[in-house]
């Protein structure tokens, strides 16, 4: 008869990656040796080439109305051209390259613009239109290029070299040399090159950054391996499935290349506007010149036509989005919450599904002793001291576990003869008693197995702890739910939202787990392109958002329509093929961003109606004559300032988002 204890969580700053009960002693975070490249970083923002014209834009224009303020307008003049020049420089010729290819876009609206204010003497007008424009473009293509640059850390998970076995002997090769039936020899923490099938050896893989399996997975002669897994302490031959260069982390990084650019082709929502605008400003200006021709009277209606220009030039509309965005971008990330691009704040409002990644995100990833099942004669205490006295020379993230649970009862006992089984557990002499600690299918667990069924059942990893060849207790270890996670669930479905988790880890682990959050919508045992497609699913139904923090997530992070990187000290190149990142690890933070986005989103919606009012009715008052160029630029100034002003009110932060921050800061949560 097996009775049970239940323990405390245990908080430490090691990851989950244990096999049921297999012990890797000595297992490094990395490829051992094996070198690998690192992608060149961008440089900060006051040092990338890319701002210096919009920055000499800038600098031209505040001098040119420093020069105005005192008289010099020659000098004003000048300077606000050089202005003009250095921001159009920026987008002007991509604008007539889109042209040329039947492209319309803000660009050349912003091109149309300045071009007409320059040609009524509003040269510095034109300049401060050019500044802000120019500078809004390269802020986001420098984000833009920071993911597409990120996506390279994906293939640093493959070693550089891989050991071949041949007729020879070994060799070392590089490892995109590799081909299919090769055989590769795998030494204890070594990266495996390339996908393949255990030839010779036991031991266990962390497959964590490939397939989000929480606790590493046994391997014996005959199993799968993925690329990009670390090995345990046991060597292994592999005979390779795939070449070097297509295996199951060159097809991540291809599926979220593809993401990526599935997501470039979508038009932001200024040119979605702009299209129809820019020819039937261009056709209704043309033909108002034309008319003046007709009337013998060209000047008037050519100068009427250049006001009919600047009345429909979208300069309110070309602030209307960037500035609403940029304060509620700024606001959130005082928050912690990093959102890259406009185009991702604006679908971050639009969101409709959120969909959790398990390992990492959901729960902690680190293992945690739960329960303690032990014979009548035995205490919880006595197994755990057993247990800790054989595990405390191992490395593996489940002997350190059982390890710290067993701290508060004093130090590890001392052991002698210890002999640690890859695959299996470990086994030595303490207090002259010999003790077997391990899986349970290592070590005989008799009538137990009902309670080892239970166990697992629970979402727990079991391991048997032996005393003189008699089962004396059963370890659950479990990767354990965040405490916030349920809560932030719920606030989830109060704002209207379906919650989904998606995870690498077995069923029956996944859905206990989900229970505990409030999760209904549960699919496991997933592989990164399962992720991806799971994501596709969703986001037919609506708006998508994918909350993860692993390599293996990045795929369904770049497909989904906006994803979500949870903690910026999580796997590169998850945080760079997300749209969002939050700087700490509180889940409560994600309804927080989206209560947030809601609300810039709606600010932006009323700043895109004012800014198209002004035009609509500008442009009449143009055409006809009842107002002229002095009275159509004072109405544009007074809407800009309207807009802009409406737009920082995105920078703060909504009624309900400030009860929400303040539940967090009440209560902090620790990763």
């Amino acid at each position: 008869m097996l009775h049970h204890r239940r323990r405390g969580a245990c908080r430490s700053g090691f990851p989950v990656s244990a096999a049921c009960c297999a012990h890797d002693a000595g297992t490094p975070a990395g490829p051992g040796p094996v070198e690998t490249s690192t992608p060149e970083a961008r440089p900060p923002w006051w040092r990338d080439p890319a701002l210096l014209p919009s920055a000499a834009s800038g600098v031209l224009l505040a001098a040119g109305y420093g020069a105005a303020s005192v008289g010099a307008v020659v000098v004003a003049t000048v300077l606000h051209a050089a202005a003009l020049a250095a921001g159009a420089w920026t987008f002007v010729p991509d604008a007539v390259r889109g042209l040329l290819r039947g492209r319309l876009g803000v660009g050349l609206l912003m091109a149309i613009a300045a071009t007409g204010a320059v040609l009524l003497g509003h040269v510095g007008e034109a300049a401060a239109l050019a500044f802000l424009f120019s500078l809004a473009e390269t802020l986001e293509d420098r984000a833009l290029n920071r993911a597409e640059e990120g996506l390279r850390a994906l293939l640093t998970l493959i070693p550089a070299t891989a050991r071949l076995a041949t007729p020879a002997g070994e060799v070392t090769v590089p490892a995109t040399e590799v081909r299919e039936l090769d055989v590769l020899v795998v030494g204890a923490g070594q990266r495996i090159a390339t996908d393949g099938v255990v030839v010779v050896g036991r031991s266990s893989l962390d497959t964590s950054a490939v397939t989000g399996e929480s606790i590493p997975v046994d391997v014996a002669p005959g199993d799968a391996v993925t690329a990009g897994s670390v090995n345990g302490a046991g060597t292994l031959r592999i005979e390779a499935t795939a070449d070097g260069r297509d295996n199951s982390l060159t097809q991540i990084v291809a599926l979220v290349e593809q993401a990526h650019a599935r997501k470039g082709e979508r038009a932001r929502l200024a040119d979605r506007i702009a299209r129809p605008l820019v020819p039937a400003v261009l056709i209704v200006a043309a033909l108002v010149a034309l008319f003046g021709l007709l009337v013998e009277d060209p000047a008037t209606w050519i100068e009427r036509a250049l006001v009919v220009l600047v009345a429909a030039s979208p300069c309110a509309l070309a602030i209307a989005v960037p500035v609403t965005v940029i304060s509620a971008i700024g606001s959130a990330s005082r928050s912690g919450t990093v959102i890259k691009t406009g185009e991702a704040f604006e679908q971050l409002g639009a969101i409709r599904t959120v969909a959790f990644d398990k390992t990492g995100t959901l729960t902690r990833n680190e293992p945690t002793v739960v329960d303690v099942r032990t014979t009548t004669d035995v205490s919880p205490d006595d197994v755990l001291a057993f247990a800790a006295a054989l595990e405390v020379t191992s490395s593996h993230p489940l002997a350190e576990a059982i390890v710290r649970a067993a701290v508060p009862s004093g130090p590890p006992r001392p052991a002698t003869g210890v002999v640690e089984h890859a695959g299996d557990g470990v086994e030595g002499w303490v207090d002259g008693q010999h003790v077997r600690v391990g899986r349970a299918r290592w070590v005989p667990v008799g009538d137990g197995w009902r309670a080892v069924d239970g166990m697992a059942a629970e979402g727990m990893t079991v391991v048997a702890v032996e005393v003189r060849a008699r089962l004396v207790g059963l370890v659950g270890i479990r990767d354990e739910l965040r405490p916030e996670a349920a809560d932030t669930v719920r606030m989830l479905r109060d704002q209207g939202l379906d919650v989904v988790m998606l995870t690498g880890d077995n069923d029956r682990t996944a859905r206990a787990i989900a229970e505990g959050a409030g999760i209904a919508d549960v699919r496991a045992q997933l592989r990164p392109a399962d992720k991806a497609a799971a994501i596709e699913e969703l986001r037919a139904r609506g708006a998508t958002a994918m909350v993860g923090d692993g390599i293996n997530d990045a795929p369904a992070l770049a497909s989904a329509t906006v994803g979500i990187a949870m903690g910026l000290r999580g796997a590169a190149a998850a945080v760079e093929s997300a749209d969002a990142a939050f700087t700490g690890s509180d889940l409560r933070l994600i309804p927080v961003a989206l209560a947030h986005a809601r609300r810039g989103r709606r600010i932006m919606t009323v700043n895109i109606a004012l800014a198209l009012a002004i035009i609509i009715v500008l442009f009449p008052m143009a055409l006809f004559g009842v107002l002229g160029l002095a009275g159509v630029v004072l109405v544009h100034e007074i809407a800009e300032v309207v807009v802009i002003l409406n737009g920082l009110r995105a920078a703060g932060r909504p009624r309900s988002r400030r009860r929400v921050d303040s539940r967090v800061a009440r209560e902090p949560v620790s990763a």
